[in-house]
Order: C-alpha cells, then structure tokens, then sequence
C-alpha cells in the first residue's frame, strides 16, 4: 500500500477537502473518477456532527474522486457520498492510499517510488552495513534517505549519486559513499 495523501480540513460548505499531497503524480492519482483506500488513523471515532448524520460516520474504505483542483498551492478535493462540511469534517487526518501493485515502474532508471527502498540494507563501498532505509523524507534541496543505524538512532542520507552510487532493488541493497563526518551528526 502506498500513501498518496492526507485528508486536511474541509474547503467551503459543499463537502470539499485540502488534501495533503504525497504522491509524484497528483493529477493522476486525484483525476475524478479515482478509487483512493482509506486509513482512519487519527481520525477513528470521530463524530460528524451533524442533524443530517446523527450516528457517528463510518469512515468508507474507499472514496471516489469527483473533481480535484489547485487553490493557492492546495489541492482540493471532492469526493463521492461527502455532502456537506459536517461530514467533510469527520475525514480528518485520512490518509489515502493505491495498492503498490497498481503502481507502474518509473520509466527513468534512476527514479525509484518510496515503497521500492522502504526495507532495503544500506552498506558502504565495502559492503560493510550502514542501516535500514525506513523513509524517504522529500526535501526542497533532495530527497533524503531517513536510515536507521545499527547502533541505534537514525541517520540523514542526501539521496544523490555523488553519495548513493548504486541502488541495487534485486540486491535489496543500497550503496552509500558517505562523506566524513556524514554519520557523526
């Protein structure tokens, strides 16, 4: 499963949702028509509040995409069977998914989705372990390899080729040239 966003507050009073993008391709993933899972999270239990949803709102495991648009560096959402604020509201805190099997390979080579280096070994030139990869963390500068060492703690790796030579996906392994100091922060 893969996270493409995170349901923010409602947008007017016809339902419409911010949606906090996490995904490389918004336009696609939100094109009207899109079937998004659903992942309560923060969000469980949360009450509508509204006369026209008495009981508390049963979360959907999916939602329907009707229409996305951009507004002031937001993207706005509307979905299938959310009428109003109140209901709007309810969503909260979802986090919206696609099945990783849905997902097509990058046509790039040297592009790679979260999913793919979520788990994989990082070691150095000399195949000596470094760590874990657990998240990507995508930076204004570069994306940045979040790694957990092996002493514990974490670590920040730039993911550029000066430092990340080679990501070996068959290999589950990638290969960190990590400059001096790099780990002692």
């Amino acid at each position: 499963m893969l996270i493409v966003g995170r349901i923010g507050r409602p947008h007017g009073i016809r339902g419409e949702v911010t949606v906090e993008v996490r995904t490389d391709e918004p336009e696609a993933r939100f094109a009207p028509g899109s079937v998004l899972g659903t992942d309560p999270g923060a969000a469980a239990g949360r009450t509508a509040g509204s006369v026209d949803v008495p009981e508390a709102y049963q979360i959907p495991g999916e939602l329907t995409v009707l229409a996305s648009r951009w507004h002031q560096d937001r993207l706005l959402v509307t979905f299938e069977g959310i009428p109003d604020r109140n209901v709007a509201e309810a969503l909260r805190d979802v986090l919206l998914h696609v099945e990783s099997a849905e997902v097509s390979a990058p046509a790039d080579p040297d592009e790679f989705h979260d999913h793919q280096l979520i788990g994989l070994a990082v070691v150095d030139p000399a195949g000596e372990p470094l760590g874990e990869v657990t998240r990507i963390d995508h930076a204004p500068a570069s994306d940045l390899i979040v790694l957990r060492r092996p002493e514990g703690g974490t670590a920040l790796v730039p993911f550029v080729r000066q430092i990340v030579p080679e990501v070996d996906l068959a290999g589950r392994r990638i290969v960190v040239d990590a400059p001096p100091g790099l780990f002692d922060l």
